[in-house]
């Protein structure tokens, strides 16, 4: 597996795979990784001949008091799970690398950001564009592969993708839980045991709303508040968000029509978790 820190570095290796006849794909990381990441990466080596894996903790989309400092960092272990999940070149630039000197060029997707984590976490999503939009240039995927736990980013992905007609394709994988139905991810390190066990609630709402769903209900006012109810019961629960929406638009509903996705981010002490599910009516 190819290590490569800067931008000409990664551009010849995947020209070189290129150049053998191999389609690439790309899964853009922040490291420290999970079940989920590499659910992603063992999903684009069974698509693509060549698979990069984006490693870079992106600091556009942190907001000034987010957890960028202290994020989860691992780059020896992240490396080496890449590997065995047969992952063919790492690209793991610096800050000064992505950002030089005098950078003054941002991506924004309007729309789809307006409401969840484009809410709640303002200028997040122009971050999230912007690097992804300068990893697609770079490495000039064929497929890129994201998960469903970050459900808007997904859908923002896909939308920038189709606005600016870049030549790719996005495949997006569902949603990889611990036993407990706890959705994956790097922040979950941050929690002690209390916090871990109460954390459970997120899943076992969105179960509930999909358990009233499968019965009937349609008042998005009543689902929305039975998510919120469950929630606020948990100990040391913090409701940052509970929305339930059309997808792929990300419009508010007073009834359950189509597509639907409810999410939530709630807090419990410092760690901030988002979760989702999406129903069809």
């Amino acid at each position: 597996m190819r290590i490569c820190r800067g931008i000409a570095e990664i551009r010849e290796f995947v020209k070189a795979a290129r150049k053998d006849g191999q389609t690439v794909g790309l899964v853009p990381t922040m490291g420290y990784f999970h079940e989920g990441h590499l659910s992603l990466m063992r999903e684009a080596k069974s698509r693509c001949g060549c698979v990069v894996v984006s490693l870079y903790v992106n600091p556009l989309q942190f907001g000034p008091k987010e957890d960028l400092s202290v994020y989860p960092r691992d780059f020896d272990r992240d490396c080496a799970m890449a590997e065995s999940c047969g992952v063919d070149g790492i690209f793991a630039p610096e800050n000064e690398e992505m950002y030089p000197k005098g950078f003054d060029s941002f991506i924004e997707v309007n729309g789809v950001t307006a409401r969840l984590c484009g809410a709640s976490r303002p200028g997040h999503f122009r971050g999230v564009t912007t690097v992804v939009a300068k990893l697609f240039n770079i490495i000039l995927p064929d497929q890129a592969f994201f998960g469903q736990k970050d459900a808007q980013q997904a859908i923002v992905i896909e939308k920038m993708v189709r606005d600016l007609n870049m030549s790719l394709s996005i495949v997006t994988l569902p949603i990889i839980r611990e036993e407990d139905g706890l959705a994956m991810s790097s922040r979950n390190v941050y929690l002690d045991e209390e916090q871990r066990k109460a954390a459970t609630v997120l899943y076992r709402s969105l179960g509930a709303f999909e358990e009233a769903v499968a019965k009937g209900a349609r008042d998005v006012s009543e689902l929305r508040k039975g998510i919120e109810e469950m929630i606020e019961a948990a100990s040391g629960a913090e409701l940052d968000y509970v929305e339930v929406l059309s997808v792929p638009d990300l419009e508010p509903l007073d009834v359950l029509e189509g597509k639907c996705i409810a999410a939530l981010a709630v807090r419990f002490g410092k760690t901030r978790l988002i979760d989702n599910m999406v129903v069809e009516v």
